[in-house]
Protein backbone atom coordinates (compact mmCIF):
# COMPACT_ATOMS: atom_id res chain seq x y z
CA UNK A 1 0.00 0.00 0.00
CA UNK A 2 3.03 2.25 0.31
CA UNK A 3 4.88 0.96 -2.65
CA UNK A 4 4.94 3.74 -5.11
CA UNK A 5 6.87 1.27 -7.84
CA UNK A 6 5.70 2.54 -11.60
CA UNK A 7 4.83 6.16 -10.52
CA UNK A 8 6.46 9.34 -12.02
CA UNK A 9 6.86 12.02 -9.39
CA UNK A 10 7.79 15.50 -10.01
CA UNK A 11 9.91 17.31 -7.20
CA UNK A 12 10.90 20.84 -6.91
CA UNK A 13 13.71 22.24 -4.92
CA UNK A 14 14.93 19.04 -4.81
CA UNK A 15 18.93 19.89 -5.07
CA UNK A 16 19.13 20.07 -0.89
CA UNK A 17 17.24 19.90 2.38
CA UNK A 18 13.47 19.01 2.64
CA UNK A 19 12.99 18.75 -1.14
CA UNK A 20 16.19 16.04 -1.64
CA UNK A 21 14.75 14.27 1.69
CA UNK A 22 11.41 13.52 -0.36
CA UNK A 23 12.97 12.49 -3.38
CA UNK A 24 15.34 9.80 -1.75
CA UNK A 25 12.47 8.50 0.60
CA UNK A 26 10.08 8.29 -2.99
CA UNK A 27 12.67 6.40 -5.41
CA UNK A 28 13.31 4.08 -2.18
CA UNK A 29 9.61 3.25 -2.55
CA UNK A 30 10.00 2.54 -6.41
CA UNK A 31 8.75 6.02 -7.94
CA UNK A 32 10.77 7.41 -11.08
CA UNK A 33 11.61 11.19 -9.55
CA UNK A 34 12.14 13.98 -12.12
CA UNK A 35 14.33 15.96 -9.89
CA UNK A 36 14.10 20.03 -10.63
CA UNK A 37 15.62 23.04 -9.16
CA UNK A 38 17.45 26.33 -10.69
CA UNK A 39 21.01 24.77 -9.57
CA UNK A 40 22.22 21.84 -11.70
CA UNK A 41 25.17 21.25 -9.26
CA UNK A 42 22.46 20.42 -6.63
CA UNK A 43 19.99 18.48 -8.52
CA UNK A 44 22.78 16.17 -9.95
CA UNK A 45 24.10 15.39 -6.45
CA UNK A 46 20.74 14.27 -5.67
CA UNK A 47 20.81 12.05 -8.52
CA UNK A 48 23.75 10.35 -7.91
CA UNK A 49 22.66 9.67 -4.35
CA UNK A 50 19.41 8.22 -5.61
CA UNK A 51 21.23 5.98 -8.51
CA UNK A 52 23.95 4.81 -6.09
CA UNK A 53 20.87 3.60 -3.80
CA UNK A 54 19.74 1.82 -6.98
CA UNK A 55 16.97 4.29 -7.35
CA UNK A 56 15.60 5.56 -11.01
CA UNK A 57 15.53 9.72 -11.53
CA UNK A 58 16.21 12.25 -13.99
CA UNK A 59 17.39 16.35 -13.68
CA UNK A 60 15.65 18.80 -15.56
CA UNK A 61 17.10 22.64 -14.33
CA UNK A 62 14.59 24.95 -14.56
CA UNK A 63 13.27 28.36 -12.53
CA UNK A 64 9.82 27.77 -11.59
CA UNK A 65 8.96 31.03 -11.35
CA UNK A 66 9.29 31.05 -14.61
CA UNK A 67 5.84 29.60 -15.98
CA UNK A 68 7.37 28.98 -19.55
CA UNK A 69 9.86 26.95 -17.74
CA UNK A 70 7.52 25.40 -15.38
CA UNK A 71 5.31 23.86 -18.74
CA UNK A 72 8.88 22.71 -20.62
CA UNK A 73 9.12 21.00 -17.28
CA UNK A 74 6.21 19.37 -17.44
CA UNK A 75 5.85 18.87 -21.18
CA UNK A 76 9.28 16.83 -20.80
CA UNK A 77 8.04 14.77 -18.31
CA UNK A 78 4.91 13.50 -20.01
CA UNK A 79 7.33 13.16 -23.54
CA UNK A 80 9.62 10.92 -21.94
CA UNK A 81 7.06 8.97 -19.09
CA UNK A 82 3.57 9.51 -20.59
CA UNK A 83 2.06 10.93 -17.50
CA UNK A 84 2.46 12.47 -14.16
CA UNK A 85 1.89 10.68 -10.95
CA UNK A 86 2.62 12.61 -7.93
CA UNK A 87 3.60 16.78 -8.18
CA UNK A 88 5.55 17.58 -4.80
CA UNK A 89 5.69 21.65 -4.79
CA UNK A 90 8.99 21.98 -2.27
CA UNK A 91 10.59 24.72 -3.17
CA UNK A 92 10.55 28.06 -1.11
CA UNK A 93 12.69 31.15 -0.03
CA UNK A 94 12.84 32.63 3.79
CA UNK A 95 13.06 36.14 4.60
CA UNK A 96 13.24 38.38 7.89
CA UNK A 97 12.24 41.95 6.89
CA UNK A 98 10.22 44.47 9.07
CA UNK A 99 7.61 46.35 6.72
CA UNK A 100 8.41 49.61 8.13
CA UNK A 101 11.40 51.06 9.77
CA UNK A 102 11.35 51.60 13.94
CA UNK A 103 12.59 54.97 14.39
CA UNK A 104 12.12 54.43 18.24
CA UNK A 105 14.27 51.44 18.26
CA UNK A 106 11.22 49.61 20.21
CA UNK A 107 11.81 46.01 18.43
CA UNK A 108 10.11 43.22 19.68
CA UNK A 109 12.64 40.70 20.46
CA UNK A 110 12.74 37.75 17.83
CA UNK A 111 12.05 34.28 18.85
CA UNK A 112 15.30 33.04 17.59
CA UNK A 113 18.69 36.09 16.55
CA UNK A 114 18.20 37.96 13.76
CA UNK A 115 19.59 41.01 12.30
CA UNK A 116 16.41 43.36 11.81
CA UNK A 117 17.24 45.33 8.65
CA UNK A 118 15.93 47.78 6.50
CA UNK A 119 12.36 47.53 5.53
CA UNK A 120 11.63 44.50 2.84
CA UNK A 121 11.37 46.42 -0.49
CA UNK A 122 8.70 45.64 -2.68
CA UNK A 123 11.27 43.51 -4.96
CA UNK A 124 11.59 41.29 -1.86
CA UNK A 125 8.24 41.29 -1.33
CA UNK A 126 7.72 40.55 -5.11
CA UNK A 127 9.99 37.66 -5.26
CA UNK A 128 9.08 35.90 -2.23
CA UNK A 129 5.72 35.51 -3.96
CA UNK A 130 7.27 34.24 -7.03
CA UNK A 131 9.17 30.94 -5.11
CA UNK A 132 6.56 30.44 -2.27
CA UNK A 133 3.22 30.81 -4.34
CA UNK A 134 3.65 31.39 -7.22
CA UNK A 135 5.53 28.71 -8.48
CA UNK A 136 2.93 26.45 -6.48
CA UNK A 137 0.29 27.55 -9.27
CA UNK A 138 2.57 27.79 -12.01
CA UNK A 139 3.16 23.72 -11.16
CA UNK A 140 -0.17 22.99 -10.60
CA UNK A 141 -1.67 24.38 -13.47
CA UNK A 142 1.02 22.77 -15.62
CA UNK A 143 0.77 19.48 -14.36
CA UNK A 144 -3.30 19.47 -13.43
CA UNK A 145 -3.90 19.82 -17.33
CA UNK A 146 -2.41 16.55 -17.57
CA UNK A 147 -3.93 14.43 -14.09
CA UNK A 148 -7.23 15.37 -14.97
CA UNK A 149 -6.82 13.85 -18.44
CA UNK A 150 -5.30 10.64 -16.52
CA UNK A 151 -8.39 11.25 -13.77
CA UNK A 152 -5.81 10.37 -11.16
CA UNK A 153 -2.62 12.03 -9.04
CA UNK A 154 -1.62 13.21 -6.12
CA UNK A 155 -0.15 16.69 -5.35
CA UNK A 156 1.39 17.80 -2.32
CA UNK A 157 2.12 21.49 -1.61
CA UNK A 158 5.23 22.64 1.39
CA UNK A 159 3.44 24.44 4.03
CA UNK A 160 4.85 25.51 7.78
CA UNK A 161 4.05 25.73 10.74
CA UNK A 162 4.27 29.56 10.20
CA UNK A 163 1.30 29.66 7.89
CA UNK A 164 -0.54 29.36 11.42
CA UNK A 165 2.03 30.73 14.20
CA UNK A 166 2.58 34.17 13.57
CA UNK A 167 6.23 35.28 14.29
CA UNK A 168 7.38 38.97 14.25
CA UNK A 169 9.39 40.20 11.39
CA UNK A 170 8.61 37.09 8.90
CA UNK A 171 5.32 38.63 7.74
CA UNK A 172 6.25 38.04 3.82
CA UNK A 173 7.25 34.61 4.74
CA UNK A 174 4.00 33.50 6.93
CA UNK A 175 1.72 35.21 4.90
CA UNK A 176 3.09 33.45 1.74
CA UNK A 177 2.46 29.93 3.65
CA UNK A 178 -0.58 30.88 4.81
CA UNK A 179 -1.80 30.98 0.98
CA UNK A 180 -0.56 27.73 0.23
CA UNK A 181 -2.97 26.29 3.47
CA UNK A 182 -5.76 27.57 1.23
CA UNK A 183 -4.65 27.42 -2.14
CA UNK A 184 -4.57 23.76 -1.38
CA UNK A 185 -8.11 23.52 0.06
CA UNK A 186 -9.91 24.93 -2.95
CA UNK A 187 -7.71 22.92 -5.17
CA UNK A 188 -8.64 19.71 -3.33
CA UNK A 189 -12.72 20.65 -3.80
CA UNK A 190 -11.97 21.86 -7.75
CA UNK A 191 -10.30 18.30 -8.30
CA UNK A 192 -11.97 16.26 -6.47
CA UNK A 193 -14.02 14.33 -8.87
CA UNK A 194 -11.15 13.69 -11.02
CA UNK A 195 -9.64 11.65 -8.34
CA UNK A 196 -6.72 13.64 -7.44
CA UNK A 197 -5.88 14.51 -3.85
CA UNK A 198 -3.98 17.46 -2.81
CA UNK A 199 -2.43 18.27 0.51
CA UNK A 200 -0.05 19.93 2.20
CA UNK A 201 2.89 19.49 4.48
CA UNK A 202 3.75 22.25 7.02
CA UNK A 203 7.26 20.75 9.02
CA UNK A 204 8.20 22.64 11.99
CA UNK A 205 11.74 23.13 13.46
CA UNK A 206 14.15 21.21 10.87
CA UNK A 207 17.54 22.00 10.63
CA UNK A 208 18.03 22.88 7.00
CA UNK A 209 20.17 25.75 5.07
CA UNK A 210 18.10 28.36 5.93
CA UNK A 211 17.67 27.50 9.61
CA UNK A 212 21.62 27.33 9.60
CA UNK A 213 22.46 30.15 11.91
CA UNK A 214 20.51 29.07 14.72
CA UNK A 215 20.65 24.80 14.90
CA UNK A 216 24.49 25.93 14.75
CA UNK A 217 24.49 27.59 17.69
CA UNK A 218 24.20 25.56 20.86
CA UNK A 219 22.63 28.27 23.10
CA UNK A 220 20.21 28.82 20.05
CA UNK A 221 19.87 24.68 19.25
CA UNK A 222 18.80 24.55 22.80
CA UNK A 223 16.16 27.51 22.46
CA UNK A 224 14.51 25.61 19.90
CA UNK A 225 14.30 22.31 21.45
CA UNK A 226 12.76 23.78 24.47
CA UNK A 227 10.25 25.08 22.55
CA UNK A 228 9.29 21.48 20.94
CA UNK A 229 7.08 19.56 23.23
CA UNK A 230 8.65 16.04 21.72
CA UNK A 231 11.94 18.31 22.60
CA UNK A 232 13.96 16.78 19.56
CA UNK A 233 14.73 17.76 16.40
CA UNK A 234 13.15 16.45 13.37
CA UNK A 235 14.83 13.99 10.73
CA UNK A 236 14.35 15.12 7.33
CA UNK A 237 13.45 11.74 6.93
CA UNK A 238 10.59 12.01 8.74
CA UNK A 239 9.22 14.78 5.89
CA UNK A 240 9.90 12.28 2.75
CA UNK A 241 7.95 9.14 5.04
CA UNK A 242 4.98 11.54 5.03
CA UNK A 243 5.56 12.66 1.09
CA UNK A 244 5.41 9.00 0.55
CA UNK A 245 2.27 8.13 2.71
CA UNK A 246 0.60 10.66 1.19
CA UNK A 247 1.75 9.94 -2.51
CA UNK A 248 0.51 6.21 -2.11
CA UNK A 249 -2.49 4.50 -2.31
CA UNK A 250 -2.91 4.43 1.34
CA UNK A 251 -4.18 7.82 1.25
CA UNK A 252 -5.91 7.70 -1.82
CA UNK A 253 -8.87 9.02 0.75
CA UNK A 254 -7.39 12.46 2.20
CA UNK A 255 -7.69 15.31 0.66
CA UNK A 256 -7.73 19.06 1.21
CA UNK A 257 -5.59 18.64 3.93
CA UNK A 258 -2.85 20.25 5.50
CA UNK A 259 -0.65 17.58 8.41
CA UNK A 260 1.95 19.74 10.53
CA UNK A 261 4.56 17.65 11.29
CA UNK A 262 6.73 19.28 14.42
CA UNK A 263 7.04 17.29 16.90
CA UNK A 264 3.44 19.13 18.73
CA UNK A 265 4.75 23.11 18.41
CA UNK A 266 1.57 23.73 16.20
CA UNK A 267 -0.63 22.07 19.21
CA UNK A 268 0.57 24.92 21.75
Amino acid sequence: MFSLNDKIAIVTGSGRGIGRAISLVLAEAGATVMLTARTEKEIDETALIIKENGGKCQTFCADITDSTQVDNLMAKTIADYGRIDILINNAGQYQKRPIVNFPDKKLIPPIFPVEVKDPISDDEWKTLFDINVNSVFYCCRAAGVHMIKQKHGKVINLSSNSAIQASPYFAAYNSSKAAINMFTRVLALEWAPYNICVNAIAPGEFHTDLTEFSWSNPIEKQKRLDRIPLNREGDLRDIGMLANYLSSRSADYITGQTIYIDGGLSAK
